[in-house]
């Protein structure tokens, strides 16, 4: 999956929250989970930007989808 993915923009949908989708590209991947580049959030499709990144642990990740620039 990190080498299909990686440097490429992806959505992540997160376990249990159905409103909230997580945007960045990925730049770790491995038993501790995933970290994100400059993440944008889209919680009840309204936008705005997180600076720095974050580690997404591997239980909460429900899917992983490219997203077009």
């Amino acid at each position: 999956v990190f080498g299909a993915l990686q440097r490429s923009r992806i959505q992540v949908w997160l376990y249990e929250q159905v409103n909230m989708r997580i945007e960045g590209c990925i730049i770790l991947w491995g038993r501790a989970g995933l970290g994100l580049s400059h993440p944008k959030t889209r919680p009840h499709s309204r936008s705005r930007w997180v600076p720095g990144r974050i580690m997404l642990k591997g239980d909460n990740i429900t899917l992983l989808q490219s997203v077009s620039s």
